[in-house]
């Protein structure tokens, strides 16, 4: 009884994405809407849906040797928000979309990403939840791009055996958490008094580690500054038991330096989930993460379960922003309008549909909502949400014309 059903709902759901392929995708083929505006970036925008709930859709095109992409926090920090458009002027992208989901408040701390991000080899922020995320790594002749769930482990080590994994990195602190903190975080580490910081300082590159020679210890203190060759790890007053003894080779390097060759080994990675793809993630260069995947392999996969997402985020109709691979090797960047009478928005099935329609091997979901945004050549093509206009985000995506022999 149970296979039948499991059946049933299988050939419910095949029947119901032809429905919206039909719906959505109804028309003139997409071949013949791209536009293009230089070499290597198309353009189409597009309208599908029906008269009652019409969805305006923007496409970028992107040919992955002819363009390079770069991820860009806001402010070129770990923390802050600045629109879309802003990012790409300072930066003189192109074009650009909005990327990553973020926090979302008025404290100082708003603009810290959920999941993953990392910029030009730098992690910004830890992952959260297995989401999944995309990699870029731009070489001389070609952007590649990849898409995976990921986990990163930032761990640190004293003298020669002690190990310790952080509970976060570069945002606010809790009482019972122990955050590592690095220069592109902010000045300094916005704590309050209620814990102890050590700052390291006199830091090289060994391979993939770094260590640190230099160590001074503030109790009670808090918001020390970041040494902009080093970092602070900041132990909240409830977390001093899980510290793992850093604390205490900490204070006896402070007072007698001699004793150790050096007193910190600090490692970042990041691993893939899915082994094949440990090699490429090893080697990425900008890191995002979005939630959820849509496509694997040319065929729907929503993983909205997996990466602690919700049912009611994926069947309600928004405004959305996605990546996805195409199987030409192109890259395709799209935001869908919403919560308009011009656009009704889509569900996440029904971008899933659209995007394999548009020949999509690999994608996934980026922030949405109030924060879908379309920059290129200088202004915003689609429409944002929010009755004020364009929202400040965390992150975007950019594109540049690539140089010959251009990598970063």
């Amino acid at each position: 009884m149970k296979l039948q059903n499991c059946a049933s709902d299988k050939s419910r759901f095949i029947f119901l994405t032809f429905c919206v392929l039909c719906i959505f995708c109804a028309g003139k083929s997409f071949a013949q809407d791209f536009k293009t505006l230089q070499d290597g970036i198309e353009y189409a925008e597009i309208k599908r849906g029906t008269e009652a709930e019409p969805v305006k859709i923007n496409l970028l095109r992107l040919d992955l040797t002819k363009v390079r992409l770069d991820v860009v926090h806001a402010m070129d920090a770990a923390i802050g928000t600045e629109t879309t458009s802003s990012i790409a002027a300072r930066h003189g992208a192109i074009a650009a979309i909005n990327a990553g989901f973020f926090r979302l408040d008025r404290s100082i701390f708003a603009g810290d990403a959920v999941g993953v991000l990392q910029v030009d080899k730098k992690l910004l922020s830890e992952s959260y939840g297995n989401r999944i995320a995309l990699g870029i790594i731009n070489g001389k002749d070609k952007t590649e791009v990849g898409f995976g769930h990921l986990k990163s482990n930032s761990r640190v080590g004293f003298g020669v055996d002690s190990k310790f994994a952080f509970s976060g990195v570069n945002r606010e602190r809790k009482p019972d958490e122990i955050i590592l903190y690095t220069p592109h975080f902010n000045r300094t580490t916005l704590t309050d008094f209620n814990g102890t910081e050590i700052i390291l300082s006199d830091c090289s590159i060994n391979n993939v580690s770094k260590r640190c020679y230099k160590v001074e210890v503030v109790e009670g203190k808090g918001s020390s500054v970041i040494p902009p060759d080093g970092y602070v790890i900041s132990i909240g007053n409830k977390a001093f038991e899980k510290s793992n003894n850093i604390l205490y080779f900490a204070k006896k390097q402070s007072s007698e330096p001699k004793h150790f060759e050096y007193i910190l080994r600090l490692v970042n990675e990041i691993e893939a989930l899915e082994s094949l793809k440990q090699t490429f993630f090893a080697k990425m260069e900008d890191i995002v993460t979005g939630v959820p995947q849509l496509v694997k392999n040319g065929v729907i996969e929503i993983t909205w379960e997996q990466e602690k997402s919700s049912k009611p985020f994926v069947e309600t109709r928004h405004p959305r922003t996605a990546v996805a691979k195409l199987k030409d090797g192109k890259f395709l960047m799209i935001t869908v309008d919403g919560r308009q009478k011009e656009s009704v928005g889509m569900n996440l099935n029904e971008l899933a549909a659209l995007l394999v329609e548009l020949g999509a091997t690999d994608a996934m979901n980026l922030d949405g909502g109030g924060s879908t945004t379309m920059f290129l050549n200088g202004k915003i093509v689609n429409k944002p949400s929010d009755k004020e206009g364009e929202r400040k985000v965390s992150d975007a995506i950019l594109v540049f014309p690539r140089k010959k022999n251009q990598s970063r």
